[in-house]
């Protein structure tokens, strides 16, 4: 495992003359798609092949939900600009939580998935979910909301998760992005959850500029270089990484996912570098390296980023 901390400048920031945007909102068809797409990717060849291609699958599943008509409601303009004001996040997970549109979606989800080949646990919590009384349902989309899933019902949490995802991705695209401020350090400026990763962009007018990624509503939003996204220290930031390479003394270094580490705080999140591979996708390759999570395990670090795919492991 390689590791750096007291980073010397990024050559990559020097002379860039266009800010890039704080945030980016998702176009959930397209999201779904791509990501359905990598997972599918990532699948061949990989320890994780039947996990992999499961979510590939799941993913597809809500990429065409997430193009279905009608689109959704756009959140109340007043409730946005409430949440603007006292640096909120727009979407209300409690409210989303509780809503018919989020049962809605649920429902088409879980049916969506019938056809899906499934691991025989996966198709049981599939339909023990479907039979699943309302209060328990309810309790479970709590759960959801809160990033909070028992490890004991993990797969009906999943399944779950996935449509959640699906409803709170249309809402978020139904935002403008220039009036999204920024919230607490780490926080997404749409739902105020926690980012899976964080994504290092390579595409024209943001170059080298570093987004972190929600995965629970898509949005993407733009965070300085070395800095912690658990606690915002910019001291005692160093990368950890699964090949055995030296990050120190200006030593070129090609590994695509680091874990980020804060030597104040004790957490860490990981860093994907799409600059150097524009295939890499904040959620599919969060799950795909896993060994990276498996190896931070022996370290004092605890993980700060949070993505329901990866809980059980």
């Amino acid at each position: 495992m390689s590791s750096s901390s007291g980073l010397q400048p990024d050559p990559s920031m020097i002379g860039r003359l266009v800010k890039p945007a704080f945030a980016l909102l998702p176009d959930p068809p397209s999201l779904f798609r791509q990501r359905a797409e990598r997972f599918a990717m990532l699948a061949e060849g990989h320890d994780l092949a039947p996990y992999l291609s499961f979510l590939g699958a799941l993913a597809a599943v809500q990429a065409d939900l997430a193009a279905r008509p009608p689109a959704p409601t756009p959140l109340p303009a007043e409730q946005v600009e409430r949440a603007r004001a006292n640096a909120m996040p727009p979407l209300d997970r409690a409210a989303l939580g509780a809503s018919a549109g989020l049962r809605g979606t649920i429902a088409q989800f879980l049916e969506a998935l019938e056809p899906v080949d499934m691991p025989a646990q996966a198709a049981e919590a599939l339909r023990s979910l479907r039979q699943a009384p309302p209060s328990v349902l309810d309790e479970m989309i709590g759960n959801v909301m809160g990033d909070a899933i028992p490890f004991e019902t993990l797969a009906q949490h999943l399944f779950l998760s996935a449509a959640a995802q699906v409803q709170a991705a249309r809402l978020a695209a139904t935002l403008e992005a220039d009036r999204l401020v920024p919230l607490d350090t780490g926080l997404c400026p749409v739902c105020g959850g926690p980012p899976a990763s964080s994504i290092v962009v390579g595409h024209q007018g943001a170059e080298g500029a570093r987004y972190a990624a929600c995965a629970f509503c898509g949005t993407r939003w733009n965070e300085v270089r070395i800095k912690c996204l658990a606690c915002g220290s910019t001291k005692g930031v160093g990368y950890k990484s699964a090949e055995a390479a030296d990050d120190q003394g200006g030593t070129a270094v090609e590994a695509t996912v680091k874990a980020e580490c804060c030597d104040s705080c004790r957490s860490w999140v990981k860093i994907l570098y799409a600059d150097r591979n524009p295939s890499l996708e904040p959620v599919a390759d969060d799950v795909a390296s896993l060994g990276l999570d498996l190896l931070m395990q022996d370290t004092e670090y605890r993980r700060a980023g949070f993505d329901p795919f990866l809980i059980g492991y």
